[in-house]
Formats: C-alpha cells, sequence, structure tokens
C-alpha cells in the first residue's frame, strides 16, 4: 500500500500532488479558498472577527466553545502522531466555522455532541479490551490513557477526543444508519487502539516528555516498556477485529493493518528528515509524510464506517480521501501551533519541534522560499539546539511565510476533504457529521 514517501506521489484522486495542483470546486459549502485562511487564536494579536474560517457558512459565533467545556474533549491531538499532543479544542478566540442547517445550532456544538457521544460508546469495550492485558501492560496502557496515576491509583485524566473512533461511527451511520453505527462500534475501539499505539512509540522516537499535560509513559515507565505497550495495543486492535463476526471485518482488518504500515513508513521518513540537511528536504515529500502519519489514519477511520455500512467500494475511497484530505488541513495547522501556539493551553514546552530541529511543514515552506528569511533559516536550523533562545528561528519562518502558507493551505485540504465527502455522502444533511468534525479539527487553537 505504500510506496515511498520520499516521491510522495498523490495517492487518490483529490490530493494533486499536495502543493500546487487545481483546486477542487467546493460543495457543501462554499469555500473560497484563494481569499479566506483558517482562523486560529495563535497570532500574536488575535482579531475575532478579521479573518473567517474558510469552511464557514455565515455568522461568526462569539461565544466560548462548548468542546473546552466538557470533559470528553480538551484534549488537542497531534496526536497526531508527530508528538505535539495538545488536546484542547477552539476556545472561541478565533471564529466559528459557521452553523449547519438547524437554526440556532453551530457546527462546533455538533462536533462537540458527537465526539462526547462517540466517547461514550467506545469507552466500555475500549476499557474492556485494555483490561485484558497482562499486568504489566495493563498499567502502562491505562497510565497512557489517562486512567491511572503512575502508581495505579486512579485518575480522571482524559484519553483524548475520540475524533478516529467518532469519524468510524459518523460515517457508518452517515451511510448506514443506527444499526451500521451499533455494528461499528469494534472498529472504532479498534482505531482508538492504533491511534495510542503510534503515540507510545511516537514519544519514545521523539523524546517527547509531555502528552495531555502529564509525563509520558516512556518518562515513567521506561522506552523498553512503553514501546511494549504500544506494541500490545497494536494487537488488541487486530485481535478486536478478528474475532467480530461481522462481515465487514476482514477487509476492516486488512485495511487497518496496511495502514500501520503506512504510518510507520511515514514515521520513518519523519525520523530521516531529521538527519538530513535542511536545503536537501522537499516540501512534496514533507506534505507525503505528513499524509501517511496523520492522513492515513483519519482516512482509514471513514473508511471502516463506510465498510461497515456496507458502502459500495467507490464511496470507501471517497471517504479514504476525505480524511487523508481533512488529516493534511490538519497537520498543517497542528505544525503552526507547534510554533505559535501557547504553551499553557498546548501542554508542551514552547517552539519544541523547532528545538528538535524537525522539518514541519512552516518550517520547510519557509525554507523553501528563495528569501533571505529561507537562507537565515537554514543558517538557525544547521546548528544543533544547545539551549538557545528559539524567537530568531520563529521570526526566520514567520518571515519567509511559512506561517501564511500552512493556513492557506490548510484551506485548500478542508475544501479538497469537502469535494469528497460530497462524492461519497451527496445528501448535506446526511454528512453534516463529517463535516462539523473536520471543521472542528481544522479551527483548534491549542
Amino acid at each position: 500500500m505504500t510506496e515511498s514517501m520520499t516521491q510522495a506521489e498523490p495517492r487518490r484522486a483529490g490530493t494533486r500532488g499536495g502543493v500546487t495542483g487545481p483546486r477542487p470546486a467546493a460543495s457543501h459549502r462554499d469555500i473560497d479558498t484563494r481569499e479566506r485562511r483558517i482562523s486560529i487564536a495563535t497570532d500574536p494579536d488575535p482579531d475575532p472577527v478579521a479573518e473567517s474560517d474558510p469552511v464557514a457558512e455565515s455568522g461568526t459565533d462569539t461565544e466560548s466553545d462548548p468542546v473546552t467545556e466538557s470533559g470528553t474533549v480538551t484534549e488537542s491531538d497531534p496526536d497526531t502522531d508527530t508528538g505535539t499532543d495538545t488536546d484542547t479544542g477552539d476556545t472561541g478566540s478565533g471564529t466559528d466555522t459557521g452553523t449547519d442547517s438547524r437554526p440556532g445550532r453551530s457546527t462546533g456544538d455538533e462536533a462537540a455532541v458527537i465526539l462526547e457521544s462517540a466517547r461514550a460508546s467506545v469507552d466500555p469495550q475500549l476499557r474492556a479490551a485494555v483490561d485484558s492485558l497482562p499486568g504489566a501492560m495493563r498499567r502502562i496502557a491505562r497510565y497512557h490513557f489517562g486512567w491511572e496515576h503512575a502508581d495505579g491509583t486512579p485518575a480522571t485524566g482524559n484519553a483524548g477526543k475520540a475524533i478516529r473512533p467518532a469519524l468510524v461511527l459518523t460515517a457508518a451511520a452517515a451511510l448506514g444508519g443506527p444499526a451500521a453505527h451499533a455494528a461499528a462500534v469494534r472498529a472504532a475501539v479498534a482505531v482508538e487502539l492504533v491511534h495510542n499505539f503510534t503515540l507510545l512509540h511516537d514519544d519514545v522516537m521523539d523524546r517527547d516528555t509531555t502528552r495531555r499535560h502529564r509525563p509520558t509513559a516512556w518518562t515513567v515507565f521506561g522506552d523498553a516498556d512503553a514501546i511494549l505497550a504500544g506494541d500490545a495495543l497494536q494487537a488488541l486492535a487486530l485481535r478486536l477485529l478478528a474475532e467480530d463476526p461481522h462481515p465487514a471485518s476482514a477487509p476492516a482488518a486488512a485495511r487497518l493493518a496496511a495502514c500501520v504500515v503506512e504510518l510507520c513508513e511515514g514515521q520513518h521518513v519523519d525520523t530521516a528528515l531529521e538527519r538530513r540537511a535542511p536545503a536537501e528536504v522537499a516540501l512534496d515529500e514533507v506534505l507525503g509524510m505528513a499524509e501517511a502519519k496523520t492522513g492515513a489514519l483519519l482516512g482509514c477511520a471513514c473508511a471502516l464506517g463506510g465498510l461497515y455500512a456496507g458502502a459500495a467500494a467507490e464511496d470507501v475511497e471517497a471517504l479514504d480521501a476525505f480524511g487523508r484530505e481533512a488529516g493534511l488541513a490538519f497537520q498543517l495547522i497542528d505544525d503552526v501551533i507547534g510554533i505559535w501556539g501557547d504553551p499553557s493551553r498546548t501542554g508542551k514546552p514552547a517552539g519544541a519541534d523547532l528545538a528538535a530541529r524537525k522539518k514541519s511543514l512552516p518550517v520547510v515552506a519557509a525554507l523553501a522560499s528563495g528569501t533571505p528569511a529561507a537562507a537565515e533559516l537554514a543558517e538557525l536550523y544547521r546548528a544543533p539546539y544547545d539551549g538557545e533562545d528559539l524567537e530568531p528561528i520563529v521570526l526566520a519562518v514567520e518571515r519567509g511565510g511559512g506561517r501564511d502558507w500552512a493556513q492557506v493551505q490548510a484551506a485548500d485540504h478542508m475544501a479538497r476533504a469537502m469535494q469528497e465527502l460530497a462524492r461519497a455522502i451527496p445528501d448535506p444533511e446526511a454528512a453534516g457529521g463529517l463535516l462539523a468534525l473536520a471543521e472542528f479539527v481544522t479551527r483548534r487553537t491549542a
């Protein structure tokens, strides 16, 4: 399934190489990606009405986002396997993404309801699966999910927003109704287990010390045990699908396994890029890496929902493409937050990716800009981090256009996601839940 990410070839209709392909026509919403940008509250002086979200339909919701007031969705997910898991939703300091077709209800409201419902649906089976692990693995996994403290006593930390299981369940319901939603719960749990397997491993490889506002598992239990716990979660995911009598379980298991291979390839490329000189890294290959690490699992989640709904093969592929495009938009915004986000809200040290000399998307875009700032940034990035002030690097990325490019690209990929969603689910009302989730993950501020 996964050719080398260094080629950055488009995987399906809609990606068009990621950088310069023609923009598709917008579908469920009128999206002008040439003029609009993702509005995020990481601006030094954010204006809540000056910028509108590229997927905004009408109006500006100035009330605080209910997502941040719910105990189930307080973590922002770069959690996207980049080690920048910062689990909070939009707090209302940016513009809302609009309203759905029901009067008085914003897409933020709808996303919050969907995420809470998904968490409630998957948690019993997720906990049961984790509790089936041997004692040592169970303890690490329960700590990672926020259910226990390091000493094994109960905790009330959050286990993430459940975006990926929500995509499984919402896609299944959109194409197959309540029966498909109920049938897909086990698949949703499997996707959540795979996602957390990647987080445990990524934290070790990236040496990240904080996730979801607490020490990462490897810092508490050691590298080896954190890696083994991640392996156990992946095995649990495949066992859940292998034991599922639903006729979609076999193709779902095969698809999820192929996705894990793609995730591993993306992580390999990510770590390899760290060892290469700034001038040797192309923007297309970083976009390919981001698709493999972030877009692949979001696409797989949507596709599994389609499989459990009995959808036609072309609709399953369109759902996969929708998730991938939304995932790329997600990653672009996540990389912006990783540089300009507020540590008090993200739960991560400021500039951690810059200190690690990560070739994130805004950084590589700035390096490729051909500006004086690009040369300055390349020189700064050549030297290993020794505790120096990161502000010169932050300013060089911004002057090189990295921040603006990432925001425009995020809007562009959201437009492509909407086109793929319309192809899979032409009825806007039926597609509303998936649209709300896509807007939620691309308008967060931390």
